[in-house]
């Protein structure tokens, strides 16, 4: 494994974190205080400025517009990005659209393309994804209500959704769906394009999220497909096919999800460090004087190397061999680095005592934010069990 960076490389970090520090991270007062909606006139600008600095959508094809970078760069531009959460969005790599991206260009019709594609890389108009079932276990996503029924040449959609990450102001989104429930349990759904002005698609409410309530860009929503009818060339893939293709999007996705929190980690241990040694507590001593500060200090460094080393490390893994390849090691990194991050932002919050509490800092918006880590793209405890089986299966006899 080389993880030496090309020079191209090189430069284009050092924009990019000369961007987030100079254009982002002074728009996070206004983002924590404000509504979302009233800073999209100067979060365009900030695009546009991207754009013009040819770091736009570092994940998409050159041919779409894209830079085309292999997953090993992609996660270093998705750390740098991690220091912010306007990173992503601002550079055009945000979820959901990077992984529907990422579906339309495998999978998606030359129609299905010329419609959504192009628009959703130039960032033009958004999309979400919608899979997660009110009543169903998300942690065992063969379980599944919503039937698209065929009639003519349609599908019929009914269910009931929720965490359809951006679905408010989403012009489509990607359903998964039951399409043959007599078929063996991962052939039996599909995924199918939505737009989300057909009759039907009802958007029942964005949900509160730890106190705080989800707007537009940052939505997760509950959907209610109510006799949704799209035709059947809405169709991503071949039938039956949903969830290879959720596993071919689950890889990139992670290294995606894991390097933006590697950057949540970095982001909260500089300021913990500079708050340490900048705070006093005494005529002569600051919180860097303390030993179990230091202690932690320490123990997030470390953990922050470990968790970023077996993330690179994953991606160079997928880069060379492929997803299947690499089914462990996706699974690891999920639990190791949402378990670091929450224990550095925890640790940074602690640090600042009572103006870690407040939105002063951006450190109480990662902990309500980013607990979820440890919940979504499957629970940390199913993604241990899961890996320990495979681990042992290797070591029973023949």
């Amino acid at each position: 494994m080389d993880f030496q960076l090309s020079e191209k490389m090189e430069a284009a970090l050092g924009l990019i974190d000369e961007f987030v520090n100079a254009e982002l991270v002074p728009m996070e007062t206004a983002f924590l205080t404000k509504d979302f909606r009233t800073l999209l006139p100067a979060i365009e600008k900030k695009r546009e400025m991207v754009k013009q600095m040819g770091l736009w959508a570092p994940g998409h094809p050159q041919e779409l517009g894209g830079m085309g970078l292999d997953l090993v760069d992609l996660g270093l531009v998705s750390e740098a990005l991690g220091r912010t959460p306007l990173g992503h969005f601002v550079f055009g790599c945000h979820a959901p659209d990077a992984g529907n991206v990422e579906i339309l260009h495998l999978y998606g019709s030359p129609e299905q393309n010329e419609r959504y594609l192009k628009q959703l890389v130039a960032g033009s108009i958004r999309s979400c994804f919608s899979m997660t079932e009110v009543e169903m276990p998300g942690s065992n996503p063969v379980m599944m209500e919503t039937t698209a029924v065929k009639d003519g040449d349609d599908y019929v959609i009914n269910g009931q959704k929720w965490y359809t990450t951006a679905a408010d102001g989403a012009t489509f989104a990607i359903v998964m769906a039951i399409t043959d429930p007599e078929a063996p349990p991962h052939q039996r759904a599909s995924m199918i394009i939505v737009p989300t002005d057909t009759p039907g698609f009802d958007l029942v409410r964005n949900i509160n999220i730890m106190g705080h309530a989800g707007e537009d860009y940052f939505s997760h929503a509950e959907i209610l497909y109510h006799s949704c009818r799209v035709p059947q060339s809405n169709l991503l893939g071949p039938e039956g096919q949903g969830f290879v293709i959720a596993q071919e999007r689950l890889g990139p996705g992670r290294i995606h999800h894991c390097m933006r929190w590697i950057g949540v980690c970095n982001r909260a241990f500089d300021l913990m460090c500079a708050h340490a040694v900048s705070r006093p507590i005494s005529p002569d001593e600051t919180l860097a004087d303390k030993d179990i500060v230091r202690a932690w200090i320490a123990e997030c460094s470390a953990e922050i190397q470990a968790a970023r080393l077996l993330t690179l490390h994953t991606a160079w893994k997928i880069e060379q061999l492929g997803w299947k390849e690499a089914r462990q090691d996706i699974s690891m990194i999920k639990f190791v680095v949402a378990g670091a991050m929450q224990k550095v932002v925890d640790r940074a919050l602690q640090v600042h005592g009572g103006l870690g509490m407040t939105d002063d800092t951006i450190l109480a918006f990662f902990y309500r934010h980013e607990r979820a880590a440890r919940i979504y793209d499957g629970p940390d405890e199913v993604q241990k069990l899961s890996l320990a089986r495979r681990i042992l299966s290797e070591y029973k006899a023949p």
